[in-house]
């Protein structure tokens, strides 16, 4: 027996021992009393917390992709499976040849042992989100650009739970779980062979959020780092977050790594925006006050800024949870630039500029979104696009792709984690649960691609 069955059957007991009335008051205390729309947009409505006895569980059940089965594109967009057989594939990385990296990867393992953190760690499991780590990336390569790649290869393995990569000129970083690493590489390459050398160890311990992206410079003289927090809102104390919850900046020359911007709870996907320049980067916000409560957020990131983690969200508002309080610093804390829904698990980043989409789709963000567990009715488990306007949101989220949810809502196909464009512009997106790396493309182009049956 797994240690996730006796995880969940030792919950299932206790809440048999408590009797029905448990089940109303503890598998399902609340529910959502507005829209996800509402909850997205630069000025989110935020009701007030709903804390309860125990969090709201709400899950999909994993039933991968069967008989051709596959996400829904939004009207003009086409999709197929760019890579199939992949291993927990969370995040991707496109090389200037036209190579894609794929991160096979999970958590370590590693976080503190809490009877919370067991049933968080049962919940993980029946999502298909409980599987040992690959910890190796693999390289997809589409040689002849039909838009499937035809081959895979074994790039660098041995790893401990990888996630962000950067290549600057003949440089490969390699972001562990809990350092930074460099590889040589040579365009071309489809495995690494030359040991790697460790420059900078990373905020790790038990590591709750565990996944550590980069993102190169402009100029390539820095890293960009995000280090998300070591749990909900600093209920194991605030020594436990030295020196996370935060995006931090790596000086490649010196070899320096300090803070750039604090209090953002979990950020992932990072990104600059084209015509401003500015950073971006999407953040997942804190969970346990509702299905309401709080809006995950897409935001510039500003030097020198906090964001509100773990005393108060959204600006001032803030979260009575958290013991000490700092009233000092909320009054300092910056409001995010634009919501993304509530616990929507928003993910994977990549502005459009370059894409080969049709023109409706090429101003503005594509957002992965691996979707909830902490509401009801669920929400997240797509792909949208936010529209900017001169550096900043400017509309409505619109889908790009659905259908990871089956139509009920109990059991779910795959869920998108990260993103990247391949050589041709079209927008790539990793499927964990699905082990799938699905191609998104203009319906008008793809037409000029022969036929491919490469569904899973």
């Amino acid at each position: 027996m797994t240690r996730t069955r006796r995880y969940l059957l030792g919950l299932v007991a206790v809440l048999v021992l408590a009797g029905a009335g448990t089940y109303r008051f503890v598998l399902r205390p609340e529910a959502a009393q507005l829209p996800v729309s509402e909850g997205v947009g630069p000025h989110p409505k935020l009701p007030p917390p709903n804390a309860t006895l125990m969090p709201t569980v709400n899950i999909a059940r994993p039933l991968g992709w069967k008989n051709g089965e596959m996400p829904h594109a939004s009207e003009g967009l086409s999709v197929k499976a760019f890579a199939t057989g992949l291993n927990h594939p969370r995040w991707l990385y496109a090389l200037p040849n036209g190579d894609v990296l794929v991160a096979e990867t999970n958590s370590p393992g590693t976080d503190k042992t809490t009877f919370k953190n067991r049933i968080a760690r049962a919940i993980q499991g029946l999502v298909g989100a409980d599987v040992p780590s690959p910890n190796r990336i693999i390289l997809l390569r589409d040689a002849d650009g039909d838009g499937v790649a035809e081959k895979q290869s074994v790039f660098l393995e041995h790893l401990n739970s990888p996630f962000g990569m950067a290549l600057i000129k003949d440089t490969l970083y390699v972001a562990n779980a809990d350092a930074i690493w460099r590889f040589p590489y040579q365009t071309g390459q489809i495995t690494l062979t030359a040991p790697g050398e460790k420059v900078v160890d990373l905020p790790s311990g038990y590591n709750h959020h565990w996944t550590k992206n980069i993102l190169a410079s402009p100029d390539g003289q820095a890293l960009y780092v995000t280090i998300g927090s070591n749990s909900n809102v600093a209920e194991n104390g605030l020594h436990a977050e030295e020196g996370r919850a935060r995006i931090d900046k790596l000086d490649l020359t010196t070899g320096k790594l300090t803070p750039f911007a604090t209090g953002l709870r979990n950020p992932n996907g990072m990104a600059w925006e084209p015509q401003s320049g500015a950073l971006w980067t999407v953040v997942n916000e804190r969970d346990e006050i509702g299905s309401d409560l709080v809006p995950d957020y897409l935001t510039s990131v500003k030097e020198g800024a906090f964001y509100g983690w773990p005393f108060s969200y959204y600006g001032s508002h803030v979260d009575v949870r958290v013991k000490p309080q700092n009233p000092e610093l909320v009054a300092s804390a910056i409001a995010p630039d634009y919501a993304l829904g509530p616990h929507t698990a928003s993910l994977g980043l990549v502005f459009a500029e370059d894409s080969t989409l049709p023109a409706a789709w090429r101003n503005g963000a594509f957002i992965a979104q691996h979707g909830s567990w902490n509401r009801r009715p669920k929400s997240g488990y797509k792909v949208i696009f936010v529209p900017f306007s001169n550096g900043h949101p400017s509309g409505a989220p619109v889908d790009v792709l659905t259908g990871f949810l089956t139509p009920d809502e109990d059991h779910v196909h795959g869920r998108p984690v990260g993103l990247a464009l391949d050589q041709t512009g079209a927008l790539l997106v990793a499927d964990d649960v699905g082990n799938v790396v699905w191609r998104v493309s203009d319906t008008q182009l793809e037409q000029d691609f022969p036929a491919h049956d490469n569904a899973p």
